[in-house]
């Protein structure tokens, strides 16, 4: 396995609950700060392999950026579970829930 999958991979799996990363963070921490969507395509891809929290992972914005409205509303009820709240927008506080360095 490539290093940088195998950072992303563990830097998903340290996300503690009730916190959330973003695709850029992840990237930039694994050792690609151009890799966002790298990370994206591993979540894809390896989500259920390794049991990844995918649900912590959302976009720049604060956002959670599936298209897929069943899987978003998944995450979103997801997040919620472990204390997250979301504003009127749809955003997430990254001051309040965003894990700022290594997990």
């Amino acid at each position: 396995m490539e290093r940088f999958t195998a950072n992303v991979i563990e830097i998903i799996q340290r996300i503690p609950e009730g916190k959330v990363m973003t695709y850029g963070q992840i990237a930039k921490l694994a050792g690609s700060p151009r890799g966002a969507r790298q990370v994206s395509r591993i979540l894809h891809s390896m989500s259920r392999k390794y049991h990844l929290p995918w649900h912590r992972v959302i976009n720049a914005q604060g956002e959670i950026s599936i298209k897929n409205e069943e899987l978003g509303a998944i995450q979103k009820l997801s997040l919620e579970s472990e204390g997250v709240s979301f504003n009127s927008d749809g955003t997430i506080d990254s001051q309040k829930y965003q894990q700022m360095g290594p997990c």
